[in-house]
């Protein structure tokens, strides 16, 4: 009978995009997985992929070491992070402490108790008393400084064991102290 006319479609229908769409077609999953897809190389051994992965560790180590020691709060233990930490790490980098030449102190006693005069023994039997004393002294003013500091700047955050952390850091050589002075001493205004 009579068939029925459609009309032909265009080979290539325009597109119609939507307002805040992304002006393209969906691809079909097929070829988005081949996309993605990237050739595996698996090791030729386990003793290749050991050294691989432990290649990778040794990278991630070092990479965070180098972070750690610039300061970087990603790379920073637990007890380093915070703008609290950070205001007391340079509360006390600013300063010049006799903690920190504790050790170079406590060095030359020996030496001195060492020598066969009996007024060096003498020293050194009573001098290591009196410098942890000072260094004693020392480490409880830097605590109250930098609890009321931190008190000031940073009413919000928790200020928990921050003397004690500034006192222990007080007491390091300033060279290998970690995470590495960001001030130099003298430079308060920078705290």
């Amino acid at each position: 009978m009579f068939k029925r006319r459609t009309p032909e479609a265009p080979a290539n229908p325009p597109q119609v995009v939507k307002p805040g769409g992304k002006g393209r077609p969906t691809p079909k999953r097929s070829e988005a997985e081949k996309r993605r897809r990237q050739p595996i190389t698996a090791p030729a051994s386990r003793k290749e992929a050991y050294k691989k992965v432990r290649a990778k560790q040794a990278d991630e180590r070092v990479r965070a070491r180098a972070g750690m020691a610039k300061g970087e709060e990603k790379y920073l233990l637990k007890r380093d992070k915070g703008p609290v930490r950070r205001l007391a790490r340079n509360y006390v980098d600013a300063r010049r402490t006799f903690g920190s030449y504790l050790m170079y102190a406590l060095f030359a006693i020996v030496i001195l108790s060492l020598m066969p005069i009996p007024a060096a023994r003498l020293l050194g039997l009573f001098a290591p008393p009196v410098v942890l004393l000072i260094v004693l002294a020392e480490g409880v003013f830097l605590s109250r400084g930098i609890k009321r500091l931190a008190a000031e700047r940073h009413p919000d955050e928790d200020t928990r064991g921050v003397g004690l952390y500034a006192a222990m850091r007080a007491m390091q050589i300033r060279r290998l102290r970690m995470p590495a002075p960001m001030v130099k001493p003298g430079e308060k205004d920078k705290v």
